[in-house]
């Protein structure tokens, strides 16, 4: 309740920072936590399938040089880009999240920033000095070693922030002891990094396969070879992924298993929900598919044969990001903020007394009826805009027309009677946390918006406007009349 709201009306908040989260881990996983170590790994290969009087075989290192420049470029341009783009669409669309994980775990944040720059300057000292590394044997290994390290780099920037995200799930016991370890060490940590190690090496193989079969040459020695070794790769670490997914899965909270069918799409889906199993199933089973052909029969696969697995691995890791963000609902962090940014202690307080009474920014603090709809925006503002919009994705009023009939006009009473118990049949969603007047004001600008189709901006449009009775001149004036009331 600290910060303006921005609000991208057309878009949904929370997709904003979905779509920038989802293709910043598919890139951080597969590329620079899955994909360096197996690079590595083949440039070792050449050092060690040598000639005698070869420091490494020329051609070979010259086709696994050429599969680190593209990760590379992806990675300082896309990757940079979309993880600094994960702050700044956090910072704006869920501010008070953020605020509350950056207090927690201030330390775990500072020794990934060290951690994260210390990877930049590794990455970009294994990729520009690769070729200079091939006038001596001594410098080679030297390079090979800076190959290691900076996949030991990649990996700790993972487990961090896996922590983190852990945490964001199920604090554990965080709850009662208030402490950093027990916020690390939750109960979701260590299966899901167990689950995301695997699966970062298994997309790192399969960029790697789908990589050797466009750029090497056809009916090479070395691209027979590099197709064969991608082929066991991903034959070595696909199992561990499938164990750790059913680790993974034992240890998630039965509430959030309930919400895994609506979190896989929309609640229509929740009828297909055993499609799911068949996509992860598909996936896996494709990758073993063209794992097992790449040992056997490396000289005969097609590029379009690695297409169809590569995109269905990848395809497997975005609807992951997309569940795991979505069944931690109706929390942001677990049993201690809403996803409309709300502390859940903080609810007996809205509800005894309004939310617009603590509101720093909002345009109304009482309502009339002269402003009820006015007040109900600010409301919807407060309370449900971080996940809904009036009239793009996730629209309020589609959700109401699908409940009462699309083209209906919506009834204020009815949705005012919905509206405190819709977390009872949807756990996802958050209790309303205002009081009777604000539950009536909200219907009524629901109501409104049905009937003009007015959107609703975000301050980035219409700028910051501070509740009169919560600004810093309403504040001075309090501290000074119970100071004066004290000397009297």
């Amino acid at each position: 309740m600290d910060f303006p709201m921005f609000h991208l009306d057309w878009l949904n908040d929370r997709f904003l920072i979905a779509v920038i989260a989802i293709l910043h881990v598919i890139i951080n996983h597969g590329l620079a936590v899955g994909f360096i170590p197996y690079i590595t790994w083949l440039e070792y290969k050449g050092v060690k399938n040598a000639k005698s009087d070869e420091i490494t075989n020329i051609e070979w290192d010259t086709l696994i040089y050429k599969k680190m420049k593209v990760a590379f470029i992806i990675t300082t341009t896309i990757g940079a880009m979309t993880g600094v783009g994960i702050w700044f669409s956090a910072a704006l669309v869920s501010p008070s999240s953020i605020g509350s994980l950056i207090r927690v775990f201030f330390w775990a944040w500072f020794t990934e920033w060290i951690v994260f720059v210390t990877e930049v300057v590794l990455i970009l000292i294994y990729f520009l000095t690769w070729k200079n590394s091939n006038k001596s044997m001594k410098a080679k290994m030297r390079h090979i070693r800076f190959g290691w390290f900076l996949a030991i780099f990649s990996w700790i920037t993972m487990a961090l922030i896996v922590a983190i995200l852990g945490f964001m799930m199920d604090p554990g016991s965080w709850h009662t002891t208030k402490s950093f370890f027990s916020g690390i060490f939750n109960p979701i940590y260590l299966p899901q990094l167990f689950f995301r190690t695997p699966t970062a090496m298994l997309i790192g193989g399969m960029f790697g396969l789908l990589l050797t079969s466009i750029i090497a040459k056809k009916g090479s020695e070395f691209r027979t070879t590099a197709i064969r070794y991608a082929g066991k790769w991903i034959l070595f670490w696909t199992p561990f992924v499938l164990v750790a997914a059913t680790i993974y899965w034992s240890v998630m909270p039965e509430a959030m298993k309930a919400n895994m069918s609506t979190a896989v799409g929309t609640m229509e889906f929740e009828l297909y929900y055993d499609v799911l199993k068949y996509v992860i199933i598909s996936s896996v089973s494709l990758a073993l598919i063209i794992a097992i052909w790449a040992v056997i029969k490396p000289k005969t696969v097609k590029v379009w044969m690695v297409i169809v697995p590569f995109v269905f691995v990848i395809g497997f890791l975005g609807i992951f990001e997309r569940v795991r963000e979505f069944i931690r609902k109706p929390y942001v962090i677990g049993g201690y903020m809403y996803s409309n940014l709300l502390r859940e202690e903080d609810y007996p307080l809205y509800k005894q007394d309004g939310i617009l009474k603590y509101a720093t920014y909002t345009t109304v603090s009482e309502i009339t009826e002269e402003n009820k709809v006015e007040a109900g925006k600010n409301i919807f503002m407060l309370t449900c805009s971080r996940c809904h919009t009036t009239q793009g994705v996730n629209s309020i009023t589609y959700v109401f027309e699908r409940m009462y009939g699309v083209g209906q006009p919506l009834d204020t009473t009815s949705m005012s009677g919905y509206i405190p118990n819709m977390h009872v049949g949807r756990t996802y969603m958050p209790p309303f946390p205002g009081n009777a007047r604000e539950l009536n004001a909200l219907s009524a600008y629901i109501k409104h918006v049905q009937q003009t189709n007015e959107p609703l901006e975000g301050v980035q449009v219409t700028g910051i406007k501070v509740n009169p009775k919560n600004s810093v001149t309403a504040t001075v004036k309090m501290l000074e009349d119970k100071k004066s009331k004290k000397v009297n």
